[in-house]
C-alpha cells in the first residue's frame, strides 16, 4: 500500500465539514485514500514512500466539472455571434462528420486542458453518434490520461422532420439508444466508492428527444442505480419551445417525464423561475452552472444566488468548448463569482462560495461523497497552485480568495486517486505537443470539408 506525505503546505483548503483553512499543514495518503489532515505532528509516525514539500503552494481538493461536450474542442470559435439555436444549426452539419478517432483525440485533449486547470473529475455529455462514434472512444481517452470520469451517454432522436432542432441525419433510433446505453452501463459503470469511471444516462434536450425517450431513459437509469443528466431552460427560445410544444415550463416538463430527484442534474437552468427553483430544492435535483457558455451565447445569467439560498445543489461546468471556447475550470469559478455580481450586488457570490461550487458542489451534483473535500476517508484528489507567481503577488494576505479574484493560474501539481498526473505544471500522462498536433489535424479536416 503506497504512502504519500504532503508537508509544510503554505495554505490548505480542506472543504471539510468545518471548511477549515490550515497554514503550515500536512496531508497523509495511503493507497489512494486520505488518511490524515492537519499539522505535520499529527501525521502517522512512519516514513512515507514519497514526500512532497509544498511551502510555496496553496492546496485544495481537485475541481469537479459537471458538464462538457469534449468533442467540441474540434470546432472552437465558429458561429461567433449567434444564440443557442442558431449556433447549434450552424454546427450540427460539421459535427455530423465526426469519427471515433476524432472523439477519442478531442476527448483526450479536453481532459488535458481540464487537468492542467486543476480539474480531477469530469463528466462529459456525448450526445451525437455519427459514423463509427461510440461512448467507448472517450472512455478509452479517460482511462489513458487518468482523469476521474463520468461518461454521459447522450442521444438525440427527434430530427427536424418530426419537429426537433437537429437534422435527421444526426439522430438515432430510440430503441438503439436504449440498447447501447444499457450496454455502456453494464460494460463500464463502477458503483464502488472511489470509482474512477461511472456511466450516466443523458438524452440531450427537450428539443432533440421525445418525452417517451426521457421516460424510458429514466426508468433504465433507475433500474441500474445510475444518474441522469440533460440540458434544461438554457435560454428564452428553449423555454418557448417547451411552452409551445408541451404547454409546460421546463421544470414542469422535467417533473412530468420523471427527471427530478437526487439522481438527476440539469445543465444551464438559466431561465428557471422561483417555482422551478423550489421544485429542484424539494426534490434534490442538481444544477450545473456554465457561466462562460451562457455569456458567449447571450443566454443570460442563471439565478445561482437564489438556487443556493433555496439549497439547490449547484456545481460548475465549462460546457462545450465550442460555446465557451476554453476548458479552464478554475476560471469558470471566477466567472461564476463575477457574473452573480452583475446587476448591482457586490456580494452576490463570494470567492469561497465559488470555490465550493467547483469542489463540493460538483461532487454533490454527481452524487459522490468521496471527492470534493480533503478529509480522512476521501479520495486523494489533490491539487496545488504555486503562490510565488505574478498572479498571486499582492494577494498573499488571502490566497484562498485570490484563487477566484486574481488571474486564473494553471495547476502546478495534481494528484488523482493518489496518482501524480501533473508535476511542476507539466502533464505526465499524455504527450501534449503530439496530442495538439493530432487534434489540429482532425479539426482542420472536419472544418475544411464544409
Amino acid at each position: 500500500m503506497p504512502t504519500l506525505l504532503l508537508k509544510n503546505i503554505h495554505t490548505l483548503v480542506t472543504m471539510d465539514s468545518f471548511r477549515r483553512e490550515l497554514r503550515d499543514a500536512a496531508v497523509f495518503v495511503r493507497d489512494g485514500v486520505i488518511e490524515a489532515v492537519g499539522a505535520l505532528a499529527e501525521m502517522p509516525q512512519q516514513t512515507a514512500d514519497e514526500v512532497l514539500e509544498l511551502r510555496h503552494h496553496i492546496v485544495l481538493p481537485g475541481l469537479v466539472n459537471t458538464h462538457h461536450h469534449m468533442y467540441q474542442t474540434l470546432t472552437r470559435v465558429i458561429a461567433q455571434d449567434l444564440e443557442l439555436f442558431g449556433w447549434l444549426k450552424t454546427l450540427y452539419p460539421i459535427w455530423s462528420r465526426l469519427t471515433g478517432e476524432a472523439v477519442y483525440v478531442s476527448a483526450k485533449l479536453a481532459m488535458a486542458e481540464l487537468m492542467l486547470s486543476g480539474c480531477t473529475t469530469s463528466s462529459d455529455h456525448l450526445y451525437i453518434y455519427p459514423n463509427d462514434v461510440k461512448i467507448d472512444d472517450e472512455i478509452r481517452a479517460a482511462q489513458e490520461i487518468g482523469i476521474r470520469f463520468h461518461a454521459a451517454r447522450g442521444s438525440m432522436s427527434l430530427g427536424e422532420s418530426k419537429g426537433g432542432l437537429p437534422p435527421d441525419r444526426v439522430v438515432e433510433d430510440e430503441a438503439a439508444i436504449l440498447r447501447d446505453t444499457q450496454r455502456a452501463i453494464e460494460q463500464y459503470h463502477d458503483a464502488n466508492r472511489y470509482a474512477t469511471l461511472r456511466v450516466v444516462v443523458a438524452p440531450c434536450s427537450p428539443f432533440s428527444v421525445t418525452p417517451d425517450l426521457m421516460r424510458e431513459a429514466a426508468a433504465l437509469a433507475r433500474s441500474y442505480g445510475v444518474h441522469l443528466h440533460t440540458h434544461l431552460a438554457e435560454n428564452d427560445n428553449d423555454v418557448s419551445y417547451s411552452q409551445t410544444v408541451f404547454q409546460k415550463r421546463p421544470g414542469d416538463w422535467a417533473a412530468d417525464v420523471g427527471w427530478v430527484g437526487d439522481d438527476v442534474w440539469h445543465a444551464h437552468c438559466v431561465k428557471l423561475d422561483e417555482n422551478e427553483i423550489g421544485l429542484f430544492a424539494r426534490t434534490g435535483t442538481g444544477v450545473c452552472h456554465c457561466p462562460s457558455s451562457n455569456m458567449r451565447l447571450a443566454s443570460g445569467i442563471a439565478p445561482v444566488r437564489q438556487m443556493l439560498d433555496a439549497r439547490v445543489k449547484v456545481g460548475l461546468g465549462v460546457d462545450g468548448s465550442a460555446s465557451n471556447d476554453a476548458g479552464h475550470l478554475l476560471n469558470e469559478a471566477r466567472q461564476a463569482m463575477l457574473l452573480q455580481r452583475v446587476g448591482g450586488n457586490p456580494a452576490g457570490l463570494s470567492a469561497r462560495e465559488a470555490l465550493e461550487l467547483a469542489t463540493l458542489g460538483g461532487a454533490a451534483v454527481l452524487g459522490r461523497d468521496d471527492i470534493g473535500a480533503l478529509a480522512p476517508g476521501m479520495a486523494a484528489d489533490i491539487i496545488a497552485f504555486r503562490l510565488d507567481t505574478v498572479g498571486f503577488a499582492g494577494a498573499l494576505h488571502d490566497p484562498v480568495a485570490a484563487l477566484a479574484f486574481c488571474q486564473s493560474p494553471d495547476v502546478d501539481m495534481s494528484i488523482i486517486n493518489g496518482r501524480m498526473v501533473v508535476k511542476d505544471g507539466a502533464l505526465l500522462t499524455a504527450d501534449v505537443p503530439v496530442l495538439v498536433e493530432q487534434h489540429n489535424r482532425l479539426s482542420k479536416r472536419l472544418i475544411d470539408e464544409e
